[in-house]
């Protein structure tokens, strides 16, 4: 779909190319014109196949298709112009062409000859001042979501509510609340009272239950530190879990290789875990009772596909869960849950990462994201069989400062004895 999208733009662009050149835009005609507009291109269509080839952090991924489709989007529109203006000018140029041609006499040719030069029309707009403006315009569309996403997008807190129907669920669970926030990435933030208001706004549902998927910072651990006070406010009365993200180990920073400072930084990050509060899961389970019931809760090191880093031990983490009636994981990546997920008795897995690359549309009925050519399971709930996965698409953001459709979320989830009604 990528490729057959890159090919349509090549297209778009030489027809807006030429159609640019043949107007009188004297900006068109120039050699700095030229290498603007295909260096853009041509680099905007290497950044998405080096994106596709080499598994670029998503930050870099997210920048480069938000940029690309945005661009087909403009170009597009451009496009419908452009034709509307090539069918008007075809229209005409048929009309004259089955027009009978009335023969004029002598005298008529040297009237016509002899009279004076027409006035150019005062009103009216030429090709090129209607090409240009109408460039312009469609130039600008894309700056005012993108402009609205940063002042407003990144910020907006979004509840949605999901029920979880589970047939092994005891009945001392039955409407257990569960809230999961992921992605806080508090590297990117600059709003502490925006963050605040988050945090009291999830407070105030009232869970039972908090995870936190993975993500917590960008790069090092310090990014917590204007932060940390705030996201110590998260309490529940059975336990506040959490997990490591891709970017929490300090890969994108320090490099691969476990330098001191390397070791240091996810020390430090563990030890924010803990005193915040919050129960850091690494390849290990929590059963968590009510009444005579119990539940599991997992939690792995981040593991995807790829080159994402793969440290997270699955059957490590599921370790004495065997007779668990309900087993709840937490694991930060989605594309965990096909890779090695269905293969095991987990009843539900809790992901985030994607971001839903914090652009796109999202509806009760409807959603869509360039985050669908990345990952298939790129935000809410899927199912297979009676396996689930729902995927936050993040609290924070990273790479571009906001959101434009898809929101930051949090998700406050009802368990429910039994199974889901079959809607008619």
């Amino acid at each position: 779909m990528l490729i057959f999208n890159a090919i349509l733009l090549l297209v778009f662009d030489v027809y807006i190319f030429f159609a640019l050149r043949a107007t009188k835009i004297k900006a068109a005609k120039t050699k700095w014109f030229s290498f603007v507009w295909w260096g853009y291109s041509i680099g905007l269509l290497l950044g998405l196949y080096i994106s596709a080839q080499f598994n670029l952090p998503l930050a870099y991924r997210s920048v480069i298709l938000v940029a690309f489709f945005m661009t087909a989007v403009s170009k597009f529109i451009f496009i419908i112009v452009l034709l509307l203006d090539d069918i008007r000018r075809g229209g005409i140029w048929i009309a004259k062409f089955f027009t009978p041609r009335k023969s004029k006499n002598l005298t008529e040719h040297v009237e016509e000859l002899s009279a004076p030069l027409p006035e150019k029309p005062v009103n009216g707009i030429s090709r090129s001042e209607f090409l240009t403006k109408s460039g312009i315009l469609v130039a600008s569309l894309p700056i005012f979501p993108l402009s609205w996403g940063m002042i407003s997008g990144g910020y907006d807190y979004k509840v949605i509510r999901q029920k979880l129907y589970l047939p092994n669920l005891p009945a001392s669970f039955h409407g257990m609340r569960i809230a999961q926030i992921s992605d806080v990435h508090s590297g990117s933030f600059y709003n502490k009272r925006a963050v605040l208001g988050g945090i009291e706004m999830l407070m105030g549902e009232r869970p039972d239950v908090v995870f936190f998927t993975g993500d917590l910072v960008n790069n090092v651990a310090s990014e917590m530190r204007d932060y940390q006070d705030i996201f110590t406010k998260l309490k529940a009365d059975l336990g506040v879990y959490s997990v490591l993200g891709n970017h929490d180990y300090g890969d994108y920073y320090f490099g691969r290789e476990d330098s001191a400072a390397k070791v240091k930084n996810l020390k430090d990050l563990k030890e924010t875990h803990k005193v915040m509060g919050w129960d850091l899961l690494l390849d290990e389970n929590r059963s968590i009772a009510v009444n005579n019931d119990k539940i599991s809760i997992i939690g792995v090191e981040n593991w995807g596909t790829g080159r994402f880093p793969k440290k997270g031990d699955l059957k490590k983490a599921l370790m004495g869960t065997e007779e668990s009636p309900v087993k709840l994981l937490l694991s930060h990546d989605p594309s965990h849950w096909r890779a090695q997920v269905l293969d095991t008795d987990v009843d539900v897995m809790f992901a985030g990462h994607t971001h839903g690359m914090q652009f796109g549309v999202r509806g009760e009925h409807f959603q869509w994201s360039p985050a669908k050519y990345v990952y298939k399971e790129w935000a809410g709930l899927y199912e297979e069989q009676h396996q689930k996965l729902y995927v936050n698409v993040g609290y924070g953001f990273l790479g571009y400062p906001g959101r434009v459709g898809i929101l930051p979320e949090i998700t406050v989830f009802e368990l429910i004895k039994g199974e889901r009604p079959i809607l008619s």
